[in-house]
């Protein structure tokens, strides 16, 4: 019998992670672009590439033979696909091929029962990128290299699972299942400390992998609230260091939030009741029920986060949002 399986990583950059005046510039100004998010469930790669939808991909597929409940060979493919950076200034556009650096991939066959594979795909954009760095050259003129690195464990009883196991600090990785399905992405993600320290040996084709925080995928209808509220009238954005308060239960509040970026734990009488990661739609009880927060949201990470009026959602959406989460609760 043949067991198979997939996981897949797909990075792109999402409005307002860009970070530092200097950076931000090419952004506003459309010589670069940010990213639409990825689909919820993935089509074509090479064309989800082509289309300049995502910076990179990353998949790994496995297979093992299990006779009478032992593994007796297994095997691997897939591996990176990257893709070019066009910049433009007014009516003109260049584009700069991107640098892919070589598939890493690994086998660990545990007993008859297990493997477990693992495989770091990545590389740098071709346009240049001059910077201080505070650790020798000093100074550093390529691109950094953004990677991930995903493992795949195919069990002799069939199940099997993919993980992020590590990733550079920057962009968002977002991870899909062997049919496709958007299961889990990276919860933190920082340009700052990207664009200074992910060169050499601070990689995996050096000598360091980063470890990768992961949080659980918001529901379609967040993903469809997150939209709305990014693309109307630009959000103000709210950065709150790890430990710092986003709301506090009791307290007035009229204002919807998104998070962007980092992890917030939801609390109620004090007691954590959940964590949340990117994408979550946050403070709608208050909007909708007399004004008043029905939680504390503290940051256990950096977050940056969205804030955004009654005005800017669909609010037939928010009461369905309200209502699952008072079940979550």
């Amino acid at each position: 019998m043949r067991v198979q399986s997939a996981v897949t990583a797909v990075s792109w950059i999402p409005s307002e992670a860009v970070t530092g005046i200097a950076f931000k510039v090419p952004f506003r100004v459309g010589v670069a672009h940010y990213d639409e998010p990825p689909p919820a469930r993935l089509g074509d790669l090479a064309e989800l590439v082509a289309a300049d939808r995502c910076r990179f991909v990353n998949r790994l597929q496995a297979w093992i033979e299990v006779d009478d409940g032992r593994i007796t060979a297994h095997g691997q493919s897939g591996g990176g696909q990257i893709g070019a950076t066009t910049m433009r200034v007014g009516r003109s556009a260049m584009t700069f091929a991107a640098v892919s650096l070589p598939d890493r991939q690994d086998t660990e066959r545990r007993g008859d029962t297990e493997v477990r594979f693992v495989q770091t795909s990545g590389g740098r954009t071709g346009v240049p990128a001059p910077r201080r760095v505070s650790h020798p050259p000093y100074v550093q003129l390529s691109a950094p290299v953004a990677w991930t690195t995903l493992s795949l464990t195919l069990r002799a009883n069939g199940s099997s699972a993919g993980h992020l196991e590590g990733a550079s600090p920057f962009p968002r990785h977002w991870v899909y299942d062997a049919q496709g399905e958007l299961v889990s992405k990276s919860a933190v993600i920082s340009y700052a400390t990207w664009s200074t320290t992910a060169f050499g040996r601070r990689t995996p084709w050096g000598e360091e992998d980063s470890p990768a925080m992961v949080s659980a995928v918001e529901s379609a209808l967040e993903r469809e609230l997150s939209r709305q509220v990014m693309a109307g009238a630009r959000p103000r954005i709210r950065r709150l260091a790890a430990g710092a308060t986003l709301t506090e239960q009791g307290q007035p509040g009229e204002e919807l939030y998104v998070l962007l970026d980092g992890v917030l734990r939801v609390e109620v009488d004090q007691e954590p009741v959940a964590e949340v990661g990117p994408g979550a739609v946050l403070g709608e009880r208050a909007l909708l029920e007399g004004g008043r927060r029905t939680s504390t949201l503290r940051a256990v990470t950096k977050c940056a986060v969205a804030v955004a009026g009654r005005e800017a959602i669909d609010v037939a959406a928010l009461r369905t949002l309200a209502e699952g989460h008072r079940r979550e609760e």
